[in-house]
């Protein structure tokens, strides 16, 4: 798969933005360069794997040097300086983020750049070498090797005009180096990646059952078509998208137990998160796409892909009394630690709310270490234990651990990317922008009945108690900063509950672009991001 994708970026533009001309110079010899890898059904299939390999890589640490962000808490930066956490672990790479002092040249702000058009590179090259090819195995093959990639193209501008805003649209193999890209308003790439995604939705498969697992069908586009059309300030398309997801039949809220463990304690919710509880294979009716990590698997995930469990996991075997062990989720850092206001708020839950189970946020520790003394009492929560990160609330949706390797530092659960209680979430997004709170109400409404919550009134139906209502079901599933930045708040609610990152103002909506780009950009005028 890495050997694919490599070709792909010699001649695109992750070389040209990254001014590495060394890319450009190079020889492409092997056997699997682009010229005889496209020129099959059979070689584009590799190609989009490299696609979805790519894309998997999106909180990679340590990894691949391809496709990794190089430090240790690259998803931690899109949870921090906002309104649910802050640092614990207090992390090098991190603590910038969450002070507001990153710059320019700080390695997250640079390598999303990278690996966001080094995935639009891959899939400019797929798109432009299907375009020439006549070989394939099937009439739709062709169409269906072209959906994917622009599903994965629209994705990495996601990415790329939530952080930097206006950047440059690249849709074809820049097989020239150049020095002159101009900044594409955001507007109209937002138009270019909608584009994308009606196309994906034409031509991605119907049925999630009758395809490979993980594999996109045109419900994952859809879904993400809505989120885009709430981006670009298209309301009422956006309604439309996500209702089509909801109203397809193929989804469901899960409402009973299911899959591994169904039989032991614990809820429909806690059920998803689960190890092997993503997929429609294990009986999960509310996933639309989901990544593939599973542990140890050929073609799964990497130790360094995914490091949620560490960063949302206590410390606590580092109390005396407590020794690692898979049922406690494993070793974390608490890289990130909830705030109290919404974690240990009596009323932010309802009593009912399943959410707020123990089987969703542990608050009950008991010493597990049968050489100690404390054996089996429970451990209290303290503001010493708080300070030290080694005791306090945590989403269990993160716990993993292996009794064969405890110190393990991956979270090889495959990852739920989109799944249909967003889908409803979205929709009351959409209709309270339209300034429709029944709508809303509505549609949060669903998801709460699953959680077993009460029910809200239009009255109820803001957009702040729609973005508690998202801490509530998506805590750490969400990239809580893209969110905020979507709908207007991330100034407003980081102020309020954040002291952390309390001088925040508007200009942090964005990122700097990247020094490197402005540098090596000598052809044309590339001016950076306001305040930076």
């Amino acid at each position: 798969m890495k050997k694919i994708i490599l070709p792909a970026i010699a001649a695109c533009l992750l070389a040209v933005c990254s001014g590495c001309s060394g890319f450009l110079d190079e020889k492409l010899k092997s056997s699997l360069a682009p010229d005889n890898t496209y020129t099959s059904s059979y070689g584009f299939e590799v190609g989009v794997t490299g696609l979805y390999g790519w894309a998997r890589s999106e909180f990679n640490t340590w990894g691949d040097a391809t496709t990794t962000q190089g430090q240790a808490c690259p998803y931690e930066a899109f949870q921090v300086a906002t309104d649910i956490v802050y640092t614990g672990h207090k992390d090098g790479s991190l603590v910038p983020f969450e002070n507001l002092s990153y710059t320019a040249s700080t390695t997250f702000v640079t390598s999303y750049w990278n690996w966001a058009y080094g995935l639009i590179a891959s899939a400019n090259e797929i798109l432009e070498y299907s375009e020439g090819n006549v070989n394939w195995d099937t009439s739709t093959d062709k169409a269906y090797y072209q959906a994917v990639a622009r599903f994965f193209r629209a994705y990495a501008y996601r990415y790329l005009v939530y952080l930097y805003g206006d950047i440059p649209y690249v849709d074809k193999i820049e097989k020239n180096f150049r020095v002159d890209f101009t900044r594409t308003p955001k507007a109209e790439v937002l138009s270019k990646m909608i584009e994308d995604l009606q196309f994906a939705i034409d031509n991605l498969p119907v049925d999630p059952d009758k395809v490979k697992v993980g594999q996109l069908t045109k419900w994952a586009a859809q879904h993400l078509l809505s989120e885009v059309y709430l981006m670009s300030g298209e309301y009422a398309k956006a309604e439309t998208a996500a209702l089509t997801v909801i109203n397809s039949g193929y989804f469901h809220l899960m409402t009973s137990r299911f899959g591994v463990d169904k039989d032991q304690e614990g809820d429909s919710f806690s059920d998803m998160f689960k190890e092997y509880n993503q997929n429609r294979t294990s009986g999960n009716m509310e996933s639309i796409w989901v990544m593939q990590l599973e542990y140890n698997t050929t073609g799964g995930g990497g130790e360094y892909e995914d490091w949620t469990r560490r960063a949302w996991l206590p410390k606590y075997y580092n109390e005396d009394g407590f020794v690692l062990a898979d049922s406690l989720g494993g070793r974390g850092l608490a890289q990130i630690v909830p705030f109290k206001w919404w974690i240990e708020s009596a009323d932010f839950f309802a009593k009912s709310d399943i959410r707020n189970s123990e089987y969703n946020i542990k608050r009950n520790w008991y010493y597990n270490n049968v050489n100690s003394n404390k054996y089996g009492k429970k451990a209290e929560f303290t503001d010493e234990t708080w300070a030290k990160c080694t005791l306090f609330p945590a989403v269990t949706k993160f716990f993993y651990g292996k009794p064969d390797n405890l110190s393990y530092a991956g979270s090889n659960k495959d990852r739920m990317k989109f799944r249909l209680a967003e889908t409803y979430l979205l929709l009351a997004e959409a209709r309270l922008d339209q300034n429709n709170p029944q709508g809303a109400a509505e549609a949060i409404n669903v998801v709460r009945r699953r959680a077993g919550a009460p029910e809200i009134t239009a009255n109820q139906a803001t957009i702040d108690f729609l973005l508690d209502e998202r801490i509530r079901e998506l805590v750490g599933e969400e990239l809580r900063r893209f969110t905020l930045v979507r709908t207007g708040k991330l100034v407003e609610r980081t102020k309020k509950y954040n002291s952390y990152s309390s001088s925040m103002d508007e200009h942090n909506t964005l990122w700097p672009i990247p020094q490197t780009i402005i540098d090596s950009n000598t052809g044309a005028d590339f001016p950076q991001n306001p305040g930076y």
